[in-house]
């Protein structure tokens, strides 16, 4: 195996970084964070619990991000004395092998970085709301409902991401008809955008006495959560509500008010259901929230297809089925537009979806330019 070209990876990791300050723009990042932690450190911070929330996740990631380039700068200096040390005396082969290591995480860390620079799209910036439906597959399919929200939700636990579940329709035997949940960070949207699709499961189903394989359906919905200066204003004499009493699982009583909410779009006939907080009042203000992020993101598709039209033809669809999780004859989770898989499957199950994300976004990218181009 030919010897690794340290002084040619290090020039290439040092022109990567510089690309991506160049974008993320280390000194605007400062002065956001002490804007941001001057109103972190406000007495009243705390009195509007949804403001001071969204004011600490602002803060947190965006001392993270600055935290993660000015790091990778110090890393890439750190490994270039490592190499110096290493060849001084001939080659110490174990000095060698400690470089090849911290080569191969930096390029892992300035992959990451640099998926972020991709995300400048009209809403990437935005939190997100995540709704995951059971489709074909019987019990199956809402069990492979489950298993999708505990992956996403893991996938946020492992970097620190808060969430809150808004929404939960159990199945009559096992799993979930559907759920909702927000991601409350930064970008959360940029990057859960490209998870948005039909997720497809085979396997030997736990629900069949005969042990068949099975296969099942679930779809997943991403839209960018709403702001106040957003302009999606909804006359009340386009929306129905209705309230009803909110249930767990196998019909076992959460609350003994009607404070669950249904709230219907009758122009469109887009419904949203909240039943996970306390009172009406909160799966009200809740699902009026998800309900104008909605029609949101409907008002920017009906934009970007009436750009198309003019444009032609652009051949860029997402198509229906986006990833397959295959358990049984072999395990692997592959991605059909990306065409990256991996054989981890409880791994992926467990929240280590980053690849695939990242994956994602990079192919996003290039059909956006191939678009583009013709």
């Amino acid at each position: 195996m030919a010897a690794t070209d340290f002084a040619a990876e290090i020039r290439t990791l040092r022109t990567t970084l510089e690309t991506i300050r160049g974008v993320s723009d280390p000194e605007e990042l400062r002065n956001r964070i002490t804007d941001l932690s001057e109103q972190a450190s406000a007495p009243d911070l705390w009195d509007d619990p949804d403001a001071g929330q969204r004011i600490t996740s602002e803060l947190s990631a965006a001392q993270s991000e600055l935290d993660r380039v000015e790091n990778l700068g110090g890393r890439i200096d750190d490994l270039e004395t490592l190499v110096e040390m290493a060849t001084e005396d001939g080659g110490d082969a174990e000095t060698l092998a400690e470089a090849e290591s911290e080569l191969t995480a930096i390029r892992k860390d300035l992959g990451e970085l640099e998926v972020r620079t991709l995300l400048s799209g009209e809403y990437d910036a935005r939190e997100a709301v995540v709704t995951i439906r059971a489709g074909a597959g019987g019990v199956d399919a809402a069990d492979f409902a489950e298993m999708l929200l505990r992956m996403y939700l893991r996938w946020a636990e492992r970097h620190g991401y808060p969430t809150a579940v808004l929404d939960t329709s159990y199945a009559e035997e096992a799993g979930l008809k559907s759920a909702t949940f927000e991601v409350k960070v930064p970008y959360a949207f940029g990057n859960l955008s490209v998870e948005a699709g039909t997720h497809r499961l085979v396997r030997i189903s736990p629900f069949d006495n005969q042990g068949r394989r099975q296969t099942s359906f679930a779809a997943v919905e991403v839209i960018p959560l709403i702001e106040q200066t957003d302009s999606v204003e909804i006359p009340e004499n386009e929306i129905k509500v209705d309230v009803f009493r909110s249930s767990g699982p196998g019909g076992q009583s959460v609350n003994t008010t009607d404070s669950a909410v249904r709230m219907t779009h009758i122009p469109t006939g887009i419904v949203v259901s909240m039943q996970n907080e306390k009172s009406q009042i909160q799966n009200r203000a809740a699902a009026l929230r998800v309900l104008q992020s909605r029609l949101l993101l409907q008002r920017q598709a009906e934009e970007s297809a009436a750009k198309k039209a003019m444009a032609g033809d652009v051949k860029a669809s997402w198509g229906d089925q986006m990833r397959s999780y295959v358990l049984h004859p072999y395990q692997m989770v592959k991605d059909l537009r990306t065409e990256y898989e991996v054989g981890n499957t409880s791994g992926v199950f467990d929240g280590d979806i980053d690849a695939f994300i990242e994956a994602g976004i990079r192919w996003r990218m290039n059909q956006q330019l191939q678009a583009e181009a013709s």
